[in-house]
């Protein structure tokens, strides 16, 4: 207890050397009576912990002058975005062709168009995933990789290195980006199959560091020989982004080998992993992020969707469980024929959601919780890529924070 005495002293002390007017004119006996949100140091605590929503910063920035000064601060902006980086909002997705659609209800939602990646003359978009406020494209016409920050416009073009450019030239390219040392620099790591010999399938990677500006060196792993093959050539399909579980990126593999290939971030090191033979057949399910941590798979089957999760026992032996199975003709209460068409266009690793789409209806679905919401209808459907990031444009002022808080 006198420790909490102490420390509490200690508070005040520093509190009546940082007070400002007109609380610097008080007395010093009724200092004591001010509230805390007259304490700088205090204040940006609290905002520092208001919910990462878009609209927090906006509208606490409309309190006082003080508030938003502090609000609008570069360091502060940057400390809230480093202290929600596991916990941001789903703000909405990307499409393959790099447009944004935003998702939130206002007035959180991002303006239209705010996000979207500017095109130039000549180039063609493809989009290869999004995390930690980046967006991987690769521009298909110059055969440059294209890292972009929406927030705040920064882009980088990378040119493909040799080693996996050869073979880019004859099969799908899939890569991943990533936030490096906190928010200074960036990694993107690239996967493709090395199909020179159909009997000695590899797969091949490439790390590039912004910190260094160099990719570094080429790294492949064998495919399994032992295992049936069809005719087709063995791709690091495009069709879903990489997932990032613990310090591993996971992408499927399709065509003549159907299975999973790991990149361990920390040991630069490729692994290839079967997938669940009954999966084999219909050759459609999603990585995802177990709910208690490690490699799990999404697998859709006739009005369902089963979750999956690798386990590895004490031998070192690995197999895949069954965890939980969402009857998704209940949840959504979709007929008959709504509940044949589902597709599962995109998932979101930080928010545990997945976007899919029945009879042309868009659903957003929370896997933990199970809470949906109805999107939109359509006609035309294609692969998403979340984009989950912490938006704090627009806090001072200006069109941005009008839009959000237009609405509040």
């Amino acid at each position: 207890m006198s420790c909490l005495r102490l420390l509490l002293r200690r508070r005040r002390r520093h509190r009546r050397r940082r007070l400002r007017s007109p609380a610097e004119n008080t007395p010093p006996e009724d200092v004591e009576l001010l509230g805390p949100l007259e304490d700088d140091d205090l204040l940006g605590e609290i905002l520092l912990r208001l919910p990462p929503q878009p609209s927090s910063l906006p509208r606490a920035a409309l309190v006082c002058k003080r508030w938003r000064s502090l609000a609008s601060d570069p360091g502060f902006v940057r400390r809230f975005r480093r202290h929600h980086r596991r916990n941001p909002p789903l703000l909405g997705f990307f499409v393959r062709e790099g447009d944004f659609v935003p998702t939130l209800e206002a007035p959180n939602q991002v303006p239209p168009g705010r996000l979207s990646l500017q095109r130039g003359q000549g180039d063609r978009f493809l989009s290869l995933g999004c995390r930690h406020g980046l967006v991987l494209i690769f521009d298909i016409k110059p055969n440059q990789m294209l890292v972009c920050d929406p927030i705040t416009g920064d882009q980088h073009r990378l040119a493909i290195p040799p080693g996996i450019a050869t073979h880019a030239e004859k099969t799908t390219i899939n890569g991943a980006v990533l936030r490096a040392g906190g928010d200074a620099h960036f990694q993107v790591i690239l996967a493709v199959n090395g199909n020179d010999d159909k009997q000695h399938e590899r797969v091949l990677a490439c790390v590039y560091s912004s910190e260094t500006g160099l990719w570094g060196d080429l790294i492949s792993t064998r495919l399994p020989s032992e295992v049936p093959r069809s005719g087709c050539p063995t791709l690091v399909s495009t069709v879903r982004p990489a997932v990032l579980v613990g310090n591993s990126l996971y992408w499927l593999l399709a065509g003549n080998y159907i299975g999973i290939i790991e990149f361990n971030l920390e040991e630069q090191s490729l692994a290839v992993i079967q997938a669940p033979v009954h999966m084999l057949q219909k050759s459609y399910f999603l990585i995802m992020r177990a709910e208690d941590g490690g490699l799990g798979l999404l697998y859709p089957t006739d009005s369902s969707i089963q979750l999956w999760k690798r386990k590895i026992d004490c031998d070192g032996v690995a197999s895949w469980t069954l965890e939980r199975t969402i009857e998704l003709d209940k949840l959504l209460s979709l007929k008959p024929r709504q509940v044949d068409s589902v597709s599962i266009l995109g998932y979101a690793e930080e928010n545990n959601v997945i976007y899919l789409c029945a009879c042309a209806i868009v659903f957003m679905v929370h896997l933990e919780s199970l809470q949906f919401k109805k999107l939109y209808e359509t006609c035309f459907s294609c692969h998403y890529h979340p984009f989950e990031c912490v938006y704090t444009t627009g806090i001072g002022g200006g069109h941005d924070a009008a839009d959000l808080l237009h609405h509040s």
